[in-house]
């Protein structure tokens, strides 16, 4: 290595990779095709003399000295993007705050959370964007995210560097139009059993959690439909077609959006919810007045 020159070209490539955890997410994020970033890899490793990554399944893992290049690199790359940030500052513009908002999320809870970044002094431009988790990940990690929200902390085992802040938990309300929430709410929540309800997708956390809870009261809906987009689910709930769910932390704008009503509500089920950073300590004042105002307002 004693003849190494860096080439940020090919180290920006290499953090992308890194961040993403396989070649085809960094190849759409850079524009480029897999096969040009394979190739500069493979002329990164040859002048360092090592190997940066090992497969791992689908994706790609940080060796050791693939881990150590990764660490300087994200460090470079961030204080640029931070002197981006100040200069920009700087030219009189307004400050943007790019969120990640996953699938699974409630939209009114996303509304409630983000709220206060509308009245912050001085302003602050929101850039909202929704997507499966995994996928607002890659981005957080390459920088293209401040934050990520989520109803659930990163998974230890992803190659992303990432740190979770809880914002609450909440326990579950359950809601159906005014006819079918009077045949049901006097024996809640026996009157589920055998009822239309509609449920979120398979492999999400609340649906592990509404599974158990109803196997433990030995209740069996019928499931109507499942959905990954929750604000779809309370579409079809506001139509007549089953029972639904949604955060009791959020219960009056859902009652106030959708015109339902409450059947009943358990503390067995919560939902827990998180801003994800690639900061250990949130430096934003406007994310920091977002989980101030989760925790005391929101989720209390």
């Amino acid at each position: 290595m004693n003849n190494f020159r860096f080439n940020l070209k090919h180290l920006r490539y290499f953090w992308t990779v890194a961040g993403c955890g396989t070649i085809t997410e960094a190849s759409e994020i850079l524009c480029l095709t897999p096969q040009t970033i394979s190739g500069q890899l493979r002329e990164l490793e040859h002048q360092i003399g090592a190997k940066l990554f090992r497969k791992e399944g689908r994706n790609l893992a940080l060796t050791d000295i693939g881990q150590t290049v990764f660490s300087y690199a994200d460090e470079m790359f961030s204080i640029g993007l931070e002197l981006q940030d100040l200069l920009a500052g700087n030219q009189g513009t307004v400050e943007n705050l790019k969120v990640g908002v996953a699938m699974v999320v409630p939209k009114l809870l996303a509304y409630r959370v983000l709220e206060p970044v509308l009245q912050y002094d001085p302003p602050v431009q929101l850039m909202c964007h929704e997507a499966p988790l995994v996928d607002l990940l890659a981005e957080l990690a390459v920088h293209k995210l401040d934050i990520v929200i989520a109803d659930s902390p990163i998974n230890p085992t992803l190659n992303v560097k990432a740190y979770n802040h809880l914002l609450g938990e909440s326990s579950i309300s359950f809601f159906a139009t005014p006819a079918l929430a009077r045949q049901l709410e006097q024996d809640f929540p026996q009157s589920l059993d055998q009822s239309p309800m509609l449920m979120p997708s398979n492999g999400s956390n609340l649906r592990r959690e509404l599974d158990r809870w109803l196997d433990r009261h030995q209740l069996r809906p019928v499931i109507a439909a499942e959905f990954d987009d929750r604000a779809l689910m309370k579409a079809f709930g506001e139509r007549g077609a089953g029972v639904f769910s949604s955060p009791s932390a959020v219960e009056q704008d859902v009652l106030d959006k959708y015109g339902v009503e409450v059947i009943g509500r358990t503390d067995e089920v919560m939902e827990r919810f998180f801003v994800i950073s690639a900061e250990r300590k949130i430096k934003h004042p406007a994310v920091n007045l977002i989980t101030e105002n989760a925790r005391n307002a929101l989720f209390v």
